[in-house]
């Protein structure tokens, strides 16, 4: 009988009430984008100090970096603990998939920049434009994805490639070799997930009203193409994409 494929979810952030009562918290939000039958799926709370032991790291076929409220260019302990542990796994060229905070602090990781987004925040559906190497992936090449961020990737790590740009960010995707990719974006949200955040950013007066009207009217105008985003991300974590 064939062992069952392991996955870990590095968690950088603390599930919200809303999430936990709607959806069981960030690692089912996560599984519901990239599990498939017959895998076991574990988390690590990363921002509580919880980090896969070297001696265990080699049980997982793949990790997923989550988001942040958290700066990736922070200097608090767990987030240079989480960029140690990145850099073993470069090493060793195990899969991982960074997302939002997790996509930049890969790049910081292998080497990169990052810092607060040149054109401020980006928060809504914002369209993706992917580069010759996904479109050959028949991936769109206008590509909606759900976005909440305020910092981003400055500069590649050595050897890195970009995958996408869009108007605001220069690099919304990034990979290194066939192991490590990077989405600004975060595919695994749900509309009613950034609902909730744009209301905590405004209750912590972190955005304006104006910024919120402008999320509704972009989720009014636009879906994100969830079917496209799971191909994309399960392909690359299991092995099944060539980029």
């Amino acid at each position: 009988m064939q062992d069952k494929r392991r996955f870990a979810v590095l968690l950088c952030a603390e599930d919200t009430e809303y999430v936990k009562k709607v959806y069981g918290g960030y690692l089912e939000v996560f599984m519901a984008l990239l599990e498939e039958e017959g895998e076991v799926w574990d988390v690590y709370r990363v921002a509580k100090g919880e980090l896969p032991a070297d001696d265990v790291v080699e049980i997982y076929d793949g990790f997923v970096v989550t988001g942040s409220r958290s700066d990736a260019h922070g200097e608090d302990a767990w987030i240079q603990d989480l960029v140690a542990l990145l850099r073993r796994l470069h090493q060793r060229r195990r899969k991982v998939l960074g997302i939002c905070f997790g996509h930049q602090v890969l790049c910081r990781a292998l080497g990169g920049k990052t810092g607060r987004a040149i054109n401020g925040w980006d928060i809504g559906v914002t369209c993706i434009h992917p580069s010759p190497s996904l479109n050959k992936l028949l991936i769109p090449p206008h590509l909606p994805v759900i976005q909440c961020h305020q910092d981003e990737v400055w500069e590649l790590p050595p050897l890195a490639e970009v995958l996408a740009r869009s108007e605001k960010t220069g690099i919304e995707m990034f990979r290194c070799g066939d192991h490590i990719m990077g989405i600004q974006g975060h595919p695994e949200y749900t509309k009613d997930i950034l609902l909730h955040l744009v209301d905590r950013l405004l209750q912590h007066k972190l955005i304006q009203n104006c910024h919120a009207e402008a999320v509704k009217e972009s989720l009014d105008a636009r879906e994100p193409d969830r079917g496209v985003w799971e191909r994309l991300c399960k392909g690359f974590l299991k092995g099944r994409l060539s980029l």
